[in-house]
């Protein structure tokens, strides 16, 4: 029987297939789309996960395909409110990755490609029933024939129009925000454009502007304009609307040589719960939000590094199912911050009232003063700072912290072919003997740990699960052995 069924070949269903397939598990990756995404879609790629994509084989192409952005800039009325720069960020990759997501799609395809794995185009998710221990799912393809196959599990990551949730009857709280966007995929000319290397937000009376890098010269525009009428939906933009609006909000350049060009809506929609059974969500099919911060396509593809270790110790059967009860509750935290967080930005960016709006640009200019504050919002962006400090998996001071990559003494925990912890112990003969007992759940080498004085257990995707004293072995092995069975 197949380990997994992936229905979406999207950035998260193609980062998970990696992950799996890296990990050995058996699986197929869906897509009813006869082709990947063509436009530019999402656009930045943050420091975290490029931290993890450097565990997963595939972060140089990434880079050498991708735009450096060093900083943020706030705007408004002709002057600049304040700046975030990205290189305080705590990581080796100190900026936003800036590439399209047809970029980051092709990329996937080629690394997934490394593993023998291709994506089964034009195949569609017809229907599907849990049963114990598989899923039997109803399959469709191109010539209407339809094929009913079992899996271990059926993993979402379709979308906000999902399939598996809709199958599931998980409800999609939330609401749309209810202004139309405009998105010009463009160049910029003129020596008012903002700095190539830079996202630029011009905060204007009428809703704000923003200005994205794209690599090869081109730029992302999007704007606020107006309230939606569904009894009139809006056509299409044209060049010459949005070199109104940047007139308007930013002034001082010219938009030329379009080549995409259209409306959005936000939404910002989640579910309570991203698994029931052998049936598991992830990215859009969990959470969609506010394009504000950028990290959307970056939290999904996190969702996917999270439960891909997770499902292959379980399927490897190297921990016991349980295992999996923690992406839930450490995905659904994440959700809810990042929604919070991308709702609270667009907020702030949208105010109309002008006398609030001229208190918000005060408050802007005197917080953003502070290289505390700049700090701060760099590191939310970058997502660096997530951690997962309430999780099932957590114990111990520090614990569910990400590990500092400076501190790997080695190649990236979770490395390789196999998911496993590393232990950081000061005593490396008593930590070989410990991880002699427990050879499915940890590397057998223990390495340096950057205080003597901690003993630590550092999960496959790079967060501390377990941290104590130099003399906690009793604890370290009562945390191992209720994720596995303590083999001598």
């Amino acid at each position: 029987m197949l380990h997994a069924l992936i229905v979406g070949a999207g950035p998260v269903g193609l980062t998970l297939a990696a992950e799996l397939a890296r990990y050995g598990i058996g699986l197929r990756l869906i897509d009813k789309s006869p082709q990947p995404t063509q436009t530019s879609k999402a656009l930045v790629v943050w420091a975290r996960t490029l931290e993890l994509m450097d565990r997963m084989g595939c972060r140089q192409a990434f880079l050498d395909a991708g735009l450096r952005a060093h900083g943020a800039t706030l705007r408004s009325a002709g002057s600049i409110l304040g700046h975030i720069r990205f290189d305080t960020v705590a990581s080796a990759y100190n900026f936003a990755l800036m590439i399209p997501q047809r970029e980051t799609e092709r990329l996937l395809i080629e690394h997934l490609a490394t593993f023998g794995v291709a994506v089964e185009r034009e195949v569609e998710l017809v229907s599907f029933v849990t049963g114990d221990g598989h899923v039997e799912a109803t399959l469709r393809h191109a010539d209407g024939a339809e094929e009913t196959m079992s899996t271990s599990w059926l993993i979402g990551c379709d979308g906000a129009h999902s399939k598996v949730r809709h199958g599931l009857d998980l409800a999609f709280a939330g609401e749309a925000q209810g202004d139309d966007w405009l998105l010009a995929d463009i160049r910029l000319e003129g020596d008012g454009a903002p700095p190539g290397d830079e996202i630029a937000t011009y905060l204007h009376r009428d809703g704000p502007l923003v200005v994205f890098p794209i690599p090869g010269g081109r730029t992302r525009v999007i704007a606020q304009v107006g309230k939606t009428d569904p009894a009139h939906p809006r056509p299409d933009p044209t060049l010459d609307a949005v070199q109104a609006l940047a007139d308007l909000r930013a002034g001082g350049f010219r938009v030329v040589d379009p080549v995409w060009l259209t409306h959005f809506r936000i939404n910002e929609r989640k579910v309570s719960q991203y698994a029931q059974g052998r049936a598991v969500l992830a990215g859009d099919a969990a959470h969609i939000h506010s394009p504000a911060g950028g990290q959307g396509m970056n939290t999904g593809m996190q969702d996917a590094i999270n439960l891909a270790w997770k499902l292959a110790m379980v399927e490897r059967e190297q921990a016991a199912p349980s295992l999996l009860d923690s992406y839930s509750p450490e995905r659904n935290a994440v959700g809810d911050m990042v929604l919070r967080n991308a709702g609270r930005l667009t907020d702030m960016a949208t105010l109309s009232n002008p006398v609030a709006q001229g208190f918000r640009n005060l408050a802007l200019r005197f917080m953003l003063g502070f290289h505390a504050v700049q700090d701060k919002m760099a590191t939310t962006m970058s997502e660096v700072g997530i951690a997962y400090a309430d999780s099932p998996l957590s114990r111990g001071p520090q614990a569910g912290m990400r590990w500092a990559p400076a501190q790997d003494d080695g190649k990236p925990p979770g490395s390789g072919s196999v998911p496993l912890f590393v232990l950081y112990a000061a005593d490396s003969e008593r930590g070989a003997a410990f991880a002699a007992r427990f050879p499915a759940l940890v590397e057998p080498t223990p390495r340096r740990p950057p205080d003597g004085d901690r003993l630590i257990l550092v999960r496959p995707d790079g967060y501390v699960g377990f941290s104590g004293t130099a003399e906690s072995w009793e604890e370290a092995g009562g945390y191992l052995a209720r994720l596995g069975p303590d083999r001598p």
